[in-house]
């Protein structure tokens, strides 16, 4: 029984604490402070932004995310700080992520070369006493974990040019592995097994009030499959945004955000995975929330939407 319990264990233990990676939802999308902490301040205004995720609905235990986002500009918009608050729940198992980022930026002629990095902790326990047993006498195993903290870093770079705009970013520097010896999670620290996110874009204007944003991101680490997500997004009077998106043979998604006045901002986006999974779900929902304490805002990024 306690060998079952540990193969459980692997399989509800948080994705960002075993490995290096952080999962890419499409939040990033509208949210690019989640994967570069260089992107803080870059909306030109203190904004915040709420959001919630269902993914895979339907099956019993699927992941479950709460995030709030808030960051602003300082210092004449040289500086920027950004602080994410992530909670998730995925089985029994519980995680709280609390990352603070700051971002330096640099004039390039045009252009604009903002460095970032982000710090932060983890936090995760499993609740083993939620769990159903066949044999009663197993009950006295199934002990709720203590709750685990581990501190979390990354790096980001982010440049800007009138309608263009690429990143770059490591977005976890240090990795853990559980010890069930010891009961508590080992640092891990591996440059070889680090991800690398690249994420690049342009805006066309096709038109005097319609604008369309393709924009790709591709995620990297030597000895892995290359994962790629490619994305396009048309905006109608700078009110109305609908896109898709395509991620590696995994999944397609759909967005739609509307502009209820120059401060206030919501957006839907539902995702279908064309996986084993999709058969048995039906399809992930994420909905934002999005407040800009400023009425005109002069952003510095362009696929700011």
């Amino acid at each position: 029984m306690k060998r079952i319990i540990k193969v459980v264990f692997w399989l509800l233990i948080p994705l960002s604490l075993s490995g290096q990676l952080t999962p890419v939802t499409n939040q990033y999308v509208l949210n690019p402070l989640t994967i570069n902490p260089a992107y803080s301040g870059n909306r030109g205004a203190l904004n915040i932004a709420a959001f919630y995720r269902r993914q895979w609905v339907g099956i019993t235990g699927a992941p479950e995310t709460m995030t709030l986002a808030v960051d602003a500009p300082l210092l004449d918009a040289k500086l920027g700080l950004g602080l994410v608050i992530v909670n998730d729940k995925i089985g029994v198992t519980k995680e709280t992520q609390i990352s603070s980022s700051y971002s330096y930026k640099i004039n390039m002629g045009d252009g604009i070369l903002s460095l970032g990095l982000g710090a932060g902790i983890i936090a995760t326990n499993t609740a083993w006493s939620d769990l159903e047993v066949i044999d009663k006498e197993d009950n006295y195993l199934l002990i709720d974990s203590r709750v685990f903290v581990v501190p979390d870093f990354s790096f980001g770079a982010y440049y800007s040019f009138r309608n263009y705009f690429a990143g770059l970013s490591i977005p976890k520097l240090l990795g853990y592995k559980f010890d069930f010896d010891r009961n508590k999670y080992a640092l891990k620290v591996n440059i070889g097994q680090y991800y690398y996110l690249f994420n690049t874009g342009y805006v066309f204007n096709v038109g005097p009030k319609t604008k369309l944003f393709p924009s790709t991101l591709v995620t990297f680490s030597p000895g892995e499959r290359l994962l790629y997500d490619i994305n396009a997004h048309l905006s109608l009077f700078d009110r109305l945004w609908l896109g898709a998106s395509y991620r590696s043979n995994r999944s397609v998604a759909g967005l739609l955000q509307f502009a209820i006045n120059n401060q206030l901002r919501v957006a839907y986006t539902y995702d279908f995975d064309m996986g084993k999974l999709g058969r048995y779900s039906y399809g992930s929902h994420e909905i934002m929330l999005r407040y800009e304490f400023r009425f005109l805002v002069d952003v510095v990024n362009p696929l700011v939407f």
